[in-house]
């Protein structure tokens, strides 16, 4: 019992004890508290004094800004004003001098009336007082002026004409001697042949092929009539075409430089060999056109020109006698007081119409003109080139140029030769009147005019049909053209089938 209650007194000191110390921590709690709310109001107190104070300095700070950005305004109105004050004065001295002005005038005009009235008056009295009219006396005063000087002027004109003669003769003797002797060219006589050397009879033999085969795709792809019996050692190419010439030498060199010579390959390094000679038709052009100093002419004109090299005429290479030529009629032009730029530009493109003469009727020099016109060329060196031959009249300096260096340089000996030139001409005209038929695909001639190969369209020419084309032709050939002996006439159909395996 006495535990039982010693036990509940120590729980009653124990909870009294804890009330204690709970009510000692809350009172240092509540004290401490107070103090974080007055230090808390202190701070407050002093933001709020602190942003009262920098709200005052803003509003100051406006305010000056206001007063500042007035005065600026209250300045520009000011100045404003003064320069529209200004303005205004300006205008108005203006009018005024508008104002004089306009009676200035219309005092000189009244003068000006008046002047004239006062000659009219004294021209009348003039008129009564030698009875003639003005114009009666100016024809009286050239009457007795012609009268007194004729036979003086008479005399003088007769002694210019004939110094005149005399000194144009001697003066274009000079001029073309000096201009013939500072340029000399080649004279380049005209091959139809082209050799090739072999390396060996075997090579001859893989040229031939089984039957013949290469040899006839060769001829076939090229139009070029190949020979390897005519000389030992080497192969000869014949056409009067020049540019067949190079295309089948190119491709025979390929080949033997390969050793891979079939139909197949051949046909590929035909068209190879046919590229390179594009290439190098321009750049002929391109060289000729920097040698004679002649810039800015258009790519297609310098292609035309560069044909120019595998072109003959009377057996003279047309590029060459255009390059010649260039040269003299530059060197003319400056002796004479002629445009030395166009001179020579004409006189190298004067003939580019030779390279298209087999694809344009027309003459050669007409065709020129027309070219040079569609590609963008001078008005002057087309019609500088138009009229170098006599059927066009020539209306300026530079066509007669172009046609007094064109005799020089076809006159000089050894230039031209009529035989081959009547030789390529007859062999154009025999491709020409087979390539006039339907269906006809390509003509070569070869074997110096004795045979023509024609290589007809598969689709529109059947077998039967190639027997009458072959007929017709002859026919033709008979009846149009003249030439010695007979003529062979090869009608060939081909067909292909091809496929690819994958």
């Amino acid at each position: 019992m006495i535990e039982a209650v010693l036990a509940v007194v120590g729980l009653l000191v124990g909870f009294g004890a804890n009330a204690a110390i709970t009510k000692q921590k809350m009172g240092s709690a509540d004290e401490k508290a107070k103090k974080e709310l007055d230090k808390a109001k202190k701070e407050a107190a002093k933001l709020v004094a602190d942003a009262k104070e920098e709200s005052a300095r803003a509003v100051e700070e406006t305010r000056k800004e206001e007063q500042t950005r007035r005065r600026e305004l209250k300045d520009i109105e000011q100045r404003l004003v003064s320069r529209e004050e200004a303005l205004d004065k300006k205008l108005d001295d203006l009018d005024k001098r508008s104002e004089a002005l306009r009676k200035s005038e219309d005092e000189i005009e009244q003068l000006k009336d008046e002047i004239r009235s006062i000659r009219s008056k004294q021209q009348e009295k003039l008129e009564k007082i030698a009875k003639l009219s003005k114009q009666e006396a100016a024809d009286k005063l050239m009457q007795m002026t012609e009268r007194d000087i004729k036979n003086d002027l008479l005399g003088l004109v007769n002694k210019l004409q004939n110094e005149a003669k005399d000194n144009a003769e001697e003066q274009a003797a000079l001029i073309i001697t000096t201009a013939m002797e500072r340029m000399a060219s080649e004279v380049t006589a005209e091959r139809t042949v082209t050799s090739i050397k072999l390396e060996d009879e075997e090579m001859k033999g893989r040229i031939i092929g089984k039957e013949g085969r290469n040899i006839q795709a060769l001829q076939r792809a090229t139009g070029v009539d190949i020979l390897v019996d005519d000389t030992p050692g080497y192969i000869v190419l014949s056409s009067f075409d020049p540019v067949r010439r190079e295309v089948a030498r190119q491709a025979l060199e390929m080949l033997m430089k390969d050793g891979r010579i079939h139909p197949g390959r051949i046909e590929e390094v035909v068209e190879k060999a046919q590229k390179n000679v594009e290439k190098d038709v321009l750049r002929a052009g391109e060289d000729a056109a920097r040698e004679v100093g002649v810039i800015g002419v258009p790519k297609e004109i310098l292609h035309l020109l560069g044909e120019l090299r595998f072109r003959t005429s009377y057996g003279q290479n047309v590029l060459k006698h255009s390059t010649e030529m260039a040269h003299i009629a530059g060197i003319i032009a400056e002796e004479v007081g002629a445009d030395v730029k166009t001179a020579k530009y004409a006189a190298l493109v004067h003939d580019i119409g030779k390279a298209l003469t087999h694809k344009i009727e027309g003459k050669h020099h007409h065709i020129s003109g027309e070219i040079l016109r569609k590609y963008g060329a001078p008005e002057a060196v087309a019609e500088a080139a138009e009229q170098h031959h006599d059927d066009v009249e020539a209306t300026s300096v530079v066509a007669l140029i172009i046609r007094t260096v064109d005799a020089i340089s076809a006159a000089r000996p050894g230039a031209r030769n009529i035989s081959a030139e009547n030789f390529a001409e007859r062999m154009k005209d025999l491709e020409n009147v087979a390539n006039s038929f339907p269906g006809v695909d390509k003509t070569y001639a070869i074997s110096a005019g004795r045979e023509v190969r024609i290589f007809v369209k598969p689709q529109s020419v059947d077998d039967l049909s190639a027997i009458k084309l072959a007929r017709d032709i002859a026919n033709k050939i008979e009846s149009t053209m003249q030439y010695p002996g007979t003529i062979k006439v090869n009608v060939i159909r081909e067909t292909r089938a091809v496929e690819y395996a994958k």
